[in-house]
């Protein structure tokens, strides 16, 4: 079973992996359907790794959204087809690198 320290490796990994596609700008995301199912892809594997964090790690870093990522997640997996992609391009841009420098913190704890 992977332990919470692992789960945020797979979290950073999929990060990085946004951050790859997304660094060509969001035309390229807007107009490239690949880029939209890679950059979906990653959000959801990074909202399963936080749901399976433990709730005592979730207590301990109250300044992560952790039931916000766990909704993106949900939506984006049963709303494949209603998935607007002005939201998705705001984590991309707005959350993620925040969430980067967290995540990034935890590692070194």
């Amino acid at each position: 079973m992977r332990n919470d320290h692992e789960r945020i490796l797979d979290i950073l990994e999929a990060i990085q992996r946004i951050e790859q596609v997304s660094s060509h700008g969001k035309d390229a995301f807007y107009h490239d359907e690949l880029a939209q199912v890679w950059i979906i892809y990653h959000l959801q594997i990074i909202g399963e790794a936080v749901r399976a964090i433990s709730s005592e790690f979730c207590a301990s870093h109250t300044d992560i959204p952790w039931s916000d990522i766990i909704g993106m997640r949900n939506i984006l997996v049963h709303q494949y087809f209603g998935i607007d992609k002005d939201a998705v391009w705001k984590v991309v841009e707005h959350d993620l690198p925040i969430m980067k420098t967290r995540f990034e913190q935890y590692t070194l704890q």
